[in-house]
């Protein structure tokens, strides 16, 4: 029995799943893997999920990286690499690079940890905490430790509540009174209701923990099976809840708040529509995810870079935001900004105006450009005059434009243009 100040993260490792590309936000993966795609002015997708584990107390971590990894390893290197191995502190980053066998990269979530097996080993951990890197959301992962050890369940699973309705999209669990899952279905067309509340599902957050002596064995018996696919959600968590103990772990329990009225904040910003929408509603006078709490702060690496600087103060000339956030190493130089949030190091120059823009870092707006909906991808030039949010039809000639109006430009799709003209 631990004693009630022991903190279970103390003897746990989180194992961060970051490889994916995240195609459904097209061009802004081409060049790094999802959890690496830039959030909220200054930090990175992945940031949350590592900043929650450094929170919560954990010390141990590894990222398992896949597609395109160069620029999250950056990341890691320049933002995360204050862990110190003599304070028994360790942040692994572990590439797909054919341990195993030659020809046999990352094939599945699980195959992931089990191809590092002796790496996990060597922490001498109790629990490992599976993270998918690629959700924005602020969580105390102690208090899920703490059920799962209470509970003695095989594996513990983070789900959303979500109304049943939305629930299709998700993998659901079918769960009793006392939270133990008693089915897990993938994007069921009919998604069960929970105990005493039918028109509400939960739902998988891909976040899991289990004993390591019990996953270790689990997966060693997965990596012989020829039928299995070799994932967490596909097969591993399945199999347990078929044969085993998996319990259900709301993340209402412990989802970090500013206060006790505040929604649980959890989105998956896997569209461009989403990762526009996320980003401006940071915007909102009392966001609903708040990055300004100094007891739950988002850990990413800061840039050396100066403030923001605001230039002219002339009609139709003036440098101004409004309802905005412009990061450090901006210079808005006589250009009205309206709801939309910049990050380090754009530039913007005279007559310009930005309207619900979500603007990378380092991009560029010259003169007399107007952009209304838009997401620019890093370091975009945006040339004099470019108008675009007025004219779907000619903005799709050129550059993403989703369903809802939202148009995503990338410097390739720019030079495209210049060169078609």
């Amino acid at each position: 029995m631990n004693p009630p100040n022991h903190r279970l993260t103390s003897r746990a490792m989180a194992f961060v799943l970051a490889g994916g590309r995240g195609s459904r936000l097209k061009e802004l993966t081409d060049l790094r893997a999802k959890p690496a795609v830039y959030f909220g002015g200054k930090t990175r997708i992945i940031d949350f999920a590592l900043s929650n584990a450094l929170n919560s107390g954990i010390r141990k971590m590894a990222i398992a990286t896949q597609y395109k990894a160069h620029s999250l390893i950056r990341h890691m290197q320049r933002g995360w690499s204050f862990f110190r191995a003599e304070r028994n502190e360790y942040l692994d980053i572990l590439p797909a690079s054919q341990r195993v066998a030659e020809n046999k990269w990352y094939l599945g979530t699980a195959d992931a940890v089990t191809q590092n097996i002796d790496i996990v080993d060597s922490y001498n951990i109790d629990y490992v905490l599976i993270l998918a890197g690629d959700h924005i959301y602020k969580m105390d992962y102690e208090i899920m430790l703490r059920q799962h050890a209470e509970s003695g369940a095989d594996v513990t699973v983070g789900c959303l509540t979500v109304p049943r309705e939305e629930a299709s999209a998700f993998g659901v669990m079918d769960i009793e009174e006392s939270g133990r899952i008693t089915k897990f279905l993938e994007k069921p067309a009919d998604p069960p209701g929970m105990p005493g509340d039918p028109d509400r599902t939960l739902a998988s957050m891909g976040i899991y923990v289990f004993n390591w002596k019990f996953l270790r064995e689990l997966l060693l018996q997965d990596a012989e099976n020829p039928d299995s696919k070799h994932d967490f959600g596909g097969d591993i968590i399945p199999d347990i809840v078929k044969n085993g103990t998996a319990m259900a772990h709301k993340f209402d329990e412990s989802c970090v708040r500013d206060n006790e009225e505040a929604p649980a904040y959890w989105r998956d910003v896997g569209t461009v529509d989403a990762f526009w929408k996320a980003n401006l509603d940071l915007c909102d006078f009392t966001p609903d995810l708040d990055l300004w709490d100094t007891n739950w702060p988002i850990w990413t690496y800061s840039e050396s870079v100066p403030p923001a600087k605001f230039i002219h103060n002339q009609d139709r000339r003036r440098g101004s935001a409004v309802s905005s956030m412009v990061s450090g190493g901006c210079i808005i130089s006589g250009t009205e900004v309206r709801n939309s949030l910049l990050f380090t190091g754009v530039h913007t120059n005279s007559y310009a105006s930005l309207d619900n823009v979500v603007a990378l870092p380092y991009a560029v707006i010259h003169r007399h450009a107007s952009l209304t909906n838009v997401v620019l991808d890093r370091g975009v030039i945006i040339p004099e005059g470019l108008i675009v949010g007025e004219d779907m039809k000619e903005d799709a000639k050129w550059f993403r434009v989703t369903d809802t109006g939202v148009t995503l430009i990338t410097q390739a799709m720019l030079d495209a243009r210049a060169a078609a003209l």
